[in-house]
């Protein structure tokens, strides 16, 4: 069966656009972290829509499951092949720029294409992407729509759903659905796109987006504020809602313990403040036009510190220093990397419940896991927290594992007290997807489900993604 199916794949789609060696396969076969390992066929490589269906069209004929891999930045393995009978089909050729309209503040791009580049062309035309997220020198539009990323300026700009005008995808039986469209309203029945989006490539694989735009903040203006606890950075964020209205685009939670994950993975960051305090923010506005940013921010943190919300703080005064704030937010990730395994948690509840959850949380996992270190930070406007637990340094991989598993349990036990989100903004992939069909009410599971048959009956597309295998 193998060597025929590879036969057939190589003769119909050529050996350009397939990869079976296992050499070959073995970039397309791992999680971003290393975590784990998978297995395919093979790996093929359209470089067109047309190439993508043509794929499609011939792993149907021979019963393959597909898998749809983007830039590998994906958190909960939702593009890790694992069976022999799956096909990766990875987008990265797929990385053309189609257009870019000044006067509709849109732009298409193909699926494979990197945030970053797609950010980088809409700034050369004087506009402004506004999907933001630390992988984003890696990760592929395709995939920030599959997963429905969300980032640091889901504040001002909301999560990818938000910034999706039109979508064009090849279905399950190889058919093309284009609906590319830059109009801004359109309500002409059931919008489509949305299945797609936040599906995870169960329902087709998105081969194009056209992208909202907005104009190019000309003025930005970041600050690092010190906080008594995680309760006055909540208060703190309500005010700066009010106060700094729609230009606020980021507010950050991070703890002491983030600036030395930080320099422990990037050793020349100096921290810019004291870091005596208990809790700290990483506040940004951004503004373009007649804005007064530089006005707009000093008032505030003038009434911050008035209402004494605010300890301490630092502005940044340059491009350079604005870089280096940020650094200790995106270093603090890598610093975790590098301690090894850990659980990564992406959790979200009301805002309201936010400093409460994290208080409940870590308490009762210093009670159960006395040797490890929690550490929670993310985005406090949106209530997603990031409430990770960090096994402690040498123990053994099956320590290591148990410690995790027991941490995970600690934390979707507290959550469910809140009737909070497993996954916020990652994804539910292989990794959640036990925990989330835990939780499903019976009539939302019974609509999924008539969704995916409707789509995808033969159930080929990311089999043990969201809807388990087929």
């Amino acid at each position: 069966m193998t060597t025929t199916a590879l036969e057939h794949l190589i003769n119909i789609l050529g050996t350009d656009l397939v990869i079976w060696d296992e050499a070959g396969k073995s970039k397309y076969l791992h999680d971003w972290h290393r975590d784990a390992e998978g297995s395919a066929l093979a790996v093929l490589r359209p470089r067109s829509t047309d190439d993508v269906a043509k794929a499609v069209i011939a792993c149907g004929e021979l019963s393959l499951s597909i898998v749809p891999h983007g830039g590998n930045t994906g958190l909960v393995f939702g593009g890790l092949a694992q069976a022999p009978d799956q096909v990766v089909i990875s987008l990265e050729r797929l990385n053309k720029i189609r257009q870019v309209s000044t006067d509709d503040f849109s732009m298409t791009v193909e699926g494979g294409c990197i945030l970053s580049d797609v950010k980088d062309r809409a700034a050369a035309e004087g506009l402004f992407f506004p999907l933001a997220l630390g992988a984003q020198g890696s990760c592929q539009i395709g995939g920030n729509v599959s997963t429905n990323a969300g980032g640091i300026n889901v504040l001002r700009y909301g999560m990818t759903r938000d910034l999706v005008l039109g979508l064009e995808v090849v279905l399950p039986d190889g058919q093309i659905w284009s609906a590319l469209s830059s109009l801004r309203k359109d309500n002409r029945g059931i919008d489509l796109k949305q299945l797609f989006i936040g599906a995870e490539g169960t329902l087709g694989i998105i081969t194009a987006a056209t992208l909202k735009l907005t104009p190019h903040p000309t003025r930005r203006e970041t600050a690092l504020l010190a906080v008594k606890s995680l309760a006055d950075a909540v208060a703190l964020y309500r005010l700066a809602r009010r106060e700094c209205c729609d230009l606020m685009t980021a507010f950050e939670f991070m703890p002491p313990t983030a600036f030395t994950l930080a320099q422990e993975a990037m050793p020349n960051l100096v921290m810019p403040m004291s870091s005596k305090y208990d809790a700290y923010v990483l506040l940004e506005i951004s503004g373009s036009g007649l804005v007064d940013t530089a006005a707009l921010i000093q008032q505030f943190l003038e009434l911050g510190l008035e209402r004494e919300l605010i300890l301490d703080g630092v502005i940044a005064s340059s491009e350079i220093q604005t870089r280096t704030l940020w650094s200790f937010r995106e270093g603090m990730v890598e610093g975790q990397v590098k301690r090894g395994r850990h659980l990564r948690t992406d959790v979200s509840v009301p805002l309201s419940d936010l400093a409460d959850f994290v208080d409940k949380a870590e308490k009762q996992l210093k009670e159960a896991l006395p040797d490890c270190m929690a550490i929670s930070y993310g985005h406090v406007g949106d209530g997603n927290v990031h409430l990770n637990v960090l096994p402690p340094a040498g123990c053994s991989d099956e320590k290591r594992t148990s410690s995790i598993s027991a941490a995970k349990k600690v934390v979707n036990h507290v959550l469910a007290t809140y009737q909070g989100s497993i996954s916020a903004e990652h994804g539910i992939g292989r990794e959640k997807r036990d925990d989330f069909l835990a939780g499903v009410q019976p009539v939302q599971r019974k609509l999924m489900n008539a969704v995916k048959r409707a789509i995808d009956p033969d159930g080929r597309m990311n089999p043990g993604v969201l809807f388990g295998d087929r």
